[in-house]
């Protein structure tokens, strides 16, 4: 596996790394997650003190039906975010596929880039090159998680994996998008995508598992969002023995705890 490190951290180490959602979109799928503004320094810290590894800032819920908001929306949300946690030595990604908000973020001191249109825009691709900083990079052809199967998801990769290769960009966690990122995408193929996890691996990239909350597990288990802890868990830890580098999740005590669990399991 090709492995990197950010600052103090190293990706694609056997044990997996986690990074905490700071989300500061009140339009967000999970209205609980929201972080205001004046509480994202105090948030933060309590999430590092958890276990947090990296803090992943969005700014702009992707989910199908949510409300839009305009690019100087998010640019502004995500400036305001990280004034607040100015001169602290945070691991930070910033979640965005515009190329106007990543560059107003690279004022700041941000280690990683989250681009889950998988470099779809050629100004993004150039703007992490040129900055030098890791990406994490979401199996895309068009539009975000627009593939509905798992062999849409493999050609997705390739597609992605070919864009970063014209940029020059070699640090990369793979997100496979695991979610309901567009309409025609059901549960079904998010399941499937899952017990799947494992062939990831071919293509010797550290894997990020992002299911905290999705609407695949309230599907099965008949619950909203606020509802969804212990079914993202359950999978999580499925996803942590496929072979998962990087656990993207709300909720940092219990996820550091079965990452914790999982591995003396496995060791």
């Amino acid at each position: 596996m090709r492995a990197f490190s950010v600052k103090s951290i190293h990706i694609g180490r056997p044990y997996p790394v986690l990074m905490g959602v700071v989300n500061i979109s009140p339009e967000s799928f999970y209205p609980g997650s929201f972080v205001p503004i004046s509480s994202v320094a105090d948030t933060v810290e309590r999430m590092i003190d958890n276990g947090a590894e990296i803090l992943d800032i969005g700014a702009r819920s992707t989910a199908p039906g949510s409300p839009p908001i305009s690019i100087a929306e998010e640019k502004t949300r995500i400036q305001e975010c990280l004034t607040q946690l100015q001169g602290e030595d945070y691991i930070i990604s910033i979640d965005t596929m515009y190329p106007e908000v990543l560059d107003m973020a690279l004022h700041f001191d941000i280690s990683l880039a989250n681009d889950i249109s998988g470099l779809a825009n050629p100004a993004l691709g150039e703007i992490i090159s040129d900055a030098g900083i890791p990406a994490v990079l979401m199996a895309s052809r068009k539009t975000p998680g627009d593939a509905k199967s798992l062999q849409e998801t493999h050609a997705a990769i390739n597609d992605v994996l070919s864009r970063a290769h014209d940029h020059g960009i070699e640090d990369i966690i793979l997100d496979p998008g695991i979610g309901r990122w567009i309409p025609e995408r059901t549960a079904a193929d998010d399941w499937e995508l899952c017990r799947h996890f494992h062939e990831l691996h071919s293509y010797d990239l550290p894997i990020l598992a992002a299911v905290s909350r999705k609407s695949f597990i309230g599907e099965i288990t008949g619950q909203v969002p606020a509802g969804r802890l212990a079914g993202t868990l359950a999978v999580t830890s499925r996803l942590i023995e496929a072979g998962a580098s990087v656990i993207r999740a709300h909720d940092i005590p219990e996820t550091r705890d079965v990452i914790t669990c999982v591995m003396k399991m496995m060791r």
